[in-house]
């Protein structure tokens, strides 16, 4: 576990924004600027930072893993080294785990002295972005508003390798008029695990499955939580049950973006009804 005291308040970290947020989420990032900058602290985003390599790590491709760790590492070890932030905060428990705990597994210390302390000094200013407000900034109350029910789903990465669930409960707990209501099994997988849903697509969706009953049960108007991959693949459960209830990532709800009174997205497609694409075998 990384903890570090600041001699003096961090006042500018650099955004790690991880790929999905970046690609298909670009409001949860903003709302994640938003919120940094509303507590003071200024943020700056290295625009050529990529994937920190996690699905290849997860897959057992360790090399190709390796070459986006070190891309990582020589895009943020500057920053830091030379004082030009103080911080690197990312809106995932996902992606912060795998730069903060699971570099050290790449980079052996025998073979790769230099690069494991690099790693090993990243990972101590390095914090998924609820850890960031409460731990370093002690923030409590981000002064948001959401006129609704609200639950929390709690991901893998971010309760089991960070230990983080104290620090978004807290803050979802002083939403201005929202009623936080506790969701059976919050702690339990929602089945997505990266790589684990398509390879296992069966148990998956059954995992995705329970957690989206009880979410039904919860009578929660939105499940905020702190990873969009676990989003995603929430939502789109939810979605084809047609339920009410959406998933939203928890900066979005901090940051009083999210409309309670908005309707839910339409169901998916049966999948069976989607016409498939023509095979060039076909045309010929």
């Amino acid at each position: 576990m990384h903890r570090k005291t600041f001699e003096q308040p961090p006042r500018r970290v650099a955004l790690f924004v991880t790929c999905m947020v970046d690609m298909i989420y670009p409001e949860v990032g903003m709302a994640t600027v938003e919120l940094l900058e509303r507590h003071g602290v200024e943020v700056i985003f290295p625009e050529e930072q990529t994937c920190c390599g996690q699905p290849a790590f997860n897959a057992g491709y360790r090399d190709e893993a390796r070459v986006l760790a070190r891309r990582f590492l020589e895009i943020f070890g500057p920053l830091v080294e030379q004082g030009q932030v103080d911080a690197i905060v990312a809106p995932s428990g996902s992606c912060t785990t795998m730069t903060s705990h699971f570099y050290a597994t790449l980079f052996d210390s025998a073979a790769n002295p230099a690069e494991r302390r690099r790693c090993e000094s990243l990972a101590a200013v390095t914090f998924e972005l609820t850890e960031f407000l409460v731990d370093v900034l002690g923030v409590t109350d981000t002064g948001a508003r959401f006129p609704g029910k609200v639950t929390y789903h709690a991901c893998c990465h971010l309760l089991r390798e960070l230990q983080v669930d104290a620090q978004p409960r807290t803050l979802l707990a002083n939403v201005q008029d929202a009623e936080l209501v506790e969701l059976t099994g919050a702690e339990e997988c929602c089945g997505f695990g990266g790589l684990f849903s398509i390879k296992n697509a069966g148990i998956s969706t059954a995992m995705g499955q329970r957690k989206a009953r009880y979410l039904a049960q919860s009578g929660a108007d939105v499940v905020a939580l702190c990873d969009v991959s676990c989003m995603t693949h929430i939502n789109g459960l939810l979605s084809r049950q047609g339920q009410h209830c959406r998933a939203v990532h928890i900066a979005q709800i901090l940051n009083s973006q999210v409309d309670v009174e908005a309707p839910p997205p339409p169901p998916a497609p049966d999948q069976e009804a989607v016409q498939q694409p023509r095979r060039w075998q076909d045309i010929r």
